[in-house]
């Protein structure tokens, strides 16, 4: 899509070549299969770091085009990053407590040499959902700007429109008046009448646009 986030970010699959890896390393395969859980986990969690990193790089780049005041950026879009980034929540968090047990004493089946690398999984899924609230609330923040940005554009659109309509009124009314069957309208007869009258005009719908752009609505 627009800020390069597709479903999903990452490899296909992000347990191929697990094996493969393993079968190179033999001084792994030598914890048993603590060395395969740990191979699988972090093969996933590498994964969920590129997610992360790309997730940075899309919100990063919406921040810049909503506080530039880029028009070519909707609610949608913020919206859709958000609710990726909660997908991305929904499936990293679980992994925190698991990966806690994991390090510890808890579980003594692991294999003691493998639970320092359970440690620095943990460590990279915990800086993961540190930073997936960290866009999420910057995402809040970034949204609620956009709209106010919208706010104040229509509000300055509505001052625009206000005052053409109030310049465009002046004439219209004389017009109207003039324009009324009546014999008895002052200067109706009067050679230079019609001349002055919008003359009269002119500078009344000027003296309008003056203050209009002087106070800012132009």
């Amino acid at each position: 899509d627009r800020f390069g986030v597709t479903v999903r970010r990452g490899e296909a699959n992000p347990l191929s070549g697990v094996r493969a890896r393993l079968e190179h390393a033999p001084e792994h395969l030598a914890h048993g299969p603590s060395a395969v859980l740990y191979s699988v986990m972090d093969s996933i969690v590498d994964n969920y770091t590129l997610i992360d990193v790309e997730l940075g790089g899309d919100l990063e780049l919406i921040e810049q085009q909503v506080f530039e005041g880029a028009r070519s950026v909707d609610a949608t879009d913020i919206y859709r990053l958000k609710r990726e980034v909660l997908e991305v929540r929904r499936a990293v968090t679980p992994l925190a407590m698991p990966l806690r047990r994991l390090r510890s004493e808890e579980i003594s089946s692991v294999d003691e040499k493998a639970r320092p690398f359970f440690g620095d999984i943990s460590d990279h899924v915990l800086r993961v959902i540190d930073h997936i609230e960290s866009y999420d609330r910057l995402l809040t923040d970034v949204l609620h700007a956009h709209l106010a940005q919208i706010s104040v554009q229509q509000n300055d659109d509505m001052r625009k429109i206000s005052s053409w309509v109030a310049m465009a009124a002046v004439p219209t009314m004389v017009a109207g008046i003039y324009g009324m069957n009546f014999a008895n309208i002052p200067e109706l007869h009067y050679h230079w009448g019609y001349f002055i009258v919008l003359g009269a005009m002119a500078i009344v719908v000027f003296g309008l646009y003056r203050g209009f752009r002087k106070s800012g609505w132009l």
